[in-house]
């Protein structure tokens, strides 16, 4: 494959620097001091005119920095949108790329006590500072957010509770029914976890009832804690490690307690595995599929709502984007849904779909 590169405007992309004060202190120790690119598109130079702008919420391990990168064989996310915009095939519009990483790689665009409160960054600090540096339409009608895998549950979440903020949202393989998603790889975690257990395992005769009697449910019993000291102190660590960093990160933004060893509680007993039922329940009332009708209003408001999946996805998403789908026309909330032949990985081309279909629904003029 030979990727022909543009030969029509490219647009400017901006390098800006945010101070938070939302991010100050946050828990995890995370920089407050933010880098983020905004890009301009061709016309923006050719008067005073201003413009709809669109936010790139990127996927787990991601920053939005990552989207405008230099990429073999394919096109960046501005490259992507100039060649859009000069075929006509959508509006010239400002696109923003926040940086929202985190310590545990990265975050799911809520508030959360363990980590930090990220949706108040994005729509409370991040919206005012680049309507104020750039001109943007500064309104929610002509305003969108998109993005991928944590980053499309994001912006399908902040379509459900900030519609203030937002007019119309795209979700590629966001993250929905947890049972499936999440709930099938914990095994893999908790065999991770058990590495850092202690005293350190050794082969005979188990007492069960007494390794579990001194378990709190929901609690860390030291091996959580150690196994990101270890993990922070690599400088590569493996799939598996980095799959269970992401549970973890997932319990972190689901179930947060201040009071808790590192500020979360976990789902599962650590030694046997159970589900803790009291804890679960808190992750699935994070579940877009479960969300829909307690925010049916907001999302009705929303001038347009567009959501895909692959139906190979490795994470079985396409079954809860399917359910979401179906919960969304139970509620008579309009949109559109898509799937494709691919799975999780590599689908930027679907910002083919998502992009126009944003520009369409968003208001080009104040």
């Amino acid at each position: 494959m030979t990727l022909k590169r543009a030969n029509w405007p490219a647009g400017e992309l901006l390098e800006l620097e945010h101070d938070s004060r939302i991010l100050r202190d946050n828990p995890l120790g995370d920089p407050h001091i933010r880098k983020l690119h905004v890009w301009l598109p061709p016309q923006y130079n050719s008067g005073k005119k201003r413009f709809p702008v669109m936010y790139d919420l990127v996927g787990y391990t991601g920053s939005g920095l990552s989207h405008t990168a230099w990429k073999n064989f394919d096109e960046n996310v501005p490259e992507r949108a100039a060649r859009l915009i000069h075929a006509g095939k959508m509006a010239p519009t400002i696109l923003v790329f926040p940086d929202c990483f985190t310590a545990l790689g990265g975050n799911q665009y809520i508030n959360s006590s363990a980590i930090g409160n990220y949706a108040d960054y994005l729509t409370r600090e991040i919206i005012p500072f680049v309507d104020g540096a750039v001109r943007t339409l500064a309104s929610r009608d002509s305003r969108a957010c998109f993005g991928k895998s944590s980053g499309g549950y994001g912006a399908i979440v902040h379509g459900m509770k900030y519609p203030q903020y937002w007019g119309a949202v795209a979700n590629h393989s966001g993250d929905a029914y947890f049972d499936f998603v999440y709930r099938s790889d914990w095994p893999n975690t908790l065999n991770e976890l058990a590495k850092y257990s202690l005293p350190a395992r050794k082969a005979g005769a188990v007492n069960v009832a007494k390794t579990t009697q001194k378990l709190k449910p929901g609690m860390d019993d030291g091996r959580v804690k150690r196994f990101l000291d270890a993990f922070w102190a690599k400088s590569k660590p493996s799939g598996t490690e980095v799959m269970c960093l992401m549970n973890l990160a997932m319990a972190a933004s689901y179930d947060p307690a201040p009071s808790a060893p590192n500020g979360f509680r976990l789902p599962f007993n650590l030694e046997t595995g159970e589900l803790i039922p009291a804890r679960w329940k808190r992750w699935l009332a994070h579940d877009p599929i479960h969300m829909a009708r307690t925010y049916r209003a907001n999302l009705k408001s929303l001038r347009g709502i567009f959501i895909d999946c692959g139906w190979r996805d490795q994470y079985h998403i396409h079954y809860g984007s399917r359910i979401l789908s179906r919960e969304l026309a139970k509620l008579g909330i309009k949109h559109v849904y898509e799937e494709f032949g691919d799975n999780h990985s590599g689908i930027d081309y679907r910002m083919e779909r998502s992009l126009p279909f944003l520009s369409r629904a968003l208001k080009k003029t104040g």
